[in-house]
């Protein structure tokens, strides 16, 4: 399996869009600073996990979601991930 991961950076404006065959680690990857290209912008949440059966698939989504309707797209769930948090009763502690 493939996946297609976007993760948010909390402090910054700064979406990363990435493809891997384990989210879980390749997260925790970024958010401790692993890559060079995150690295200044963590900590991250994650914002969507998308399962793919060959790489492929996987590839061909993130390259959709790296387009202009891609972000446009990926924009409104940020906004609206976000607004979850800041109505969060403890407001928008760790989720």
């Amino acid at each position: 399996m493939y996946y297609v991961y976007v993760i948010s950076s909390i402090n910054r404006n700064y979406t990363y869009i990435g493809l891997t065959d384990n989210p879980d680690r390749r997260i925790e990857q970024h958010n401790r600073g692993y890559n060079r290209t995150t690295k200044p912008y963590r900590p991250f949440h994650t914002i969507l996990i998308e399962e793919y059966a060959t790489r492929y698939q996987a590839r061909e989504r993130e390259k959709h979601l790296k387009t202009g309707w891609g972000r446009q797209m990926l924009k409104k769930k940020i906004e609206q991930y976000r607004a979850g948090l800041s109505a969060s009763p403890n407001g928008g502690g760790d989720t």
